[in-house]
């Protein structure tokens, strides 16, 4: 038995047309799984092409429209879903005395509101069924409250809650909710810090693995929680941090 086979599982991963959710969309690709990207990019659609896979535009802020993308999703799927990935994740940095309200709200809704929505949509799929595995996309200030950042640190906060709420109803019921705190990252929505002269150096120093990263980093750890090899692992958050908590 392959335990960390994920062949002809149907997939969603939101934020796939870039970063993190177009690393593990491509990891899944090659590994024989059929997937879907839910994206806001007008790329969308050009890199599922690139990927081999499906590709759906929708703005996961918009309840109306994930809702009608989610669906388009499970369409293209055949009705079916095995794994759902929570990738998509947008940041706004501001001193918190000065962090505005509009900033706040937006990244609330896509961080959090929109992982619950569609964790939700999911289950109602997979629960008939008795089966599925949600991977969502937490974070290290799930952990910590971070710079700047106190939208993003409580969203991410929520979403390591929100995994184990979710674990806790749908795992007698063959639903896995976990996961993966990504670290230290260079990727797109890092790049204020990684052009910060001062808190890069800073922050590269306490990395045990002395780097920063990568999207690919990722892949191995959602497909080890799509798989069959993660079947009694749930309501987790995983780092892939190369060993950051640890100092």
């Amino acid at each position: 038995m392959d335990y960390f086979s994920i062949q002809d599982k149907k997939a969603i991963v939101t934020g796939g047309s870039r970063g993190l959710g177009k690393a593990i969309a491509e990891a899944f690709v090659a590994h024989g799984a059929e997937v879907v990207i839910i994206g806001k990019s007008v790329m969308t659609e050009e890199v599922a092409s690139s990927l081999g896979c499906f590709g759906v535009r929708c703005d996961l802020a918009d309840r109306n429209s994930r809702a009608k993308g989610f669906e388009e999703a499970i369409q293209l799927l055949g009705g079916s879903l095995d794994i759902l990935v929570n990738s998509a994740g947008i940041i706004r940095r501001q001193k918190s005395e000065n962090y505005s309200i509009e900033d706040w709200d937006e990244v609330i809704e896509v961080n959090l509101s929109a992982t619950f929505d569609l964790c939700q949509r999911a289950a109602r799929v997979m629960l008939p069924r008795g089966y599925g595995k949600i991977i969502n996309i937490a974070s290290l200030l799930s952990f910590f409250g971070g710079i700047t950042v106190p939208a993003y640190a409580a969203s991410k906060g929520g979403v390591a809650q929100l995994t184990k709420a979710f674990a806790n109803e749908w795992a007698s019921k063959g639903i896995n909710v976990n996961a993966i705190a990504p670290g230290y990252m260079d990727t797109d929505m890092n790049i204020a810090l990684i052009n910060d002269k001062e808190r890069y150096p800073k922050i590269t120093e306490r990395i045990p693995s002395r780097r920063w990263g990568t999207a690919g980093d990722i892949a191995g750890t959602a497909i080890y929680l799509a798989s069959k090899g993660s079947d009694y692992v749930n309501g987790t958050v995983i780092p892939v941090d190369g060993g950051y908590l640890g100092r």
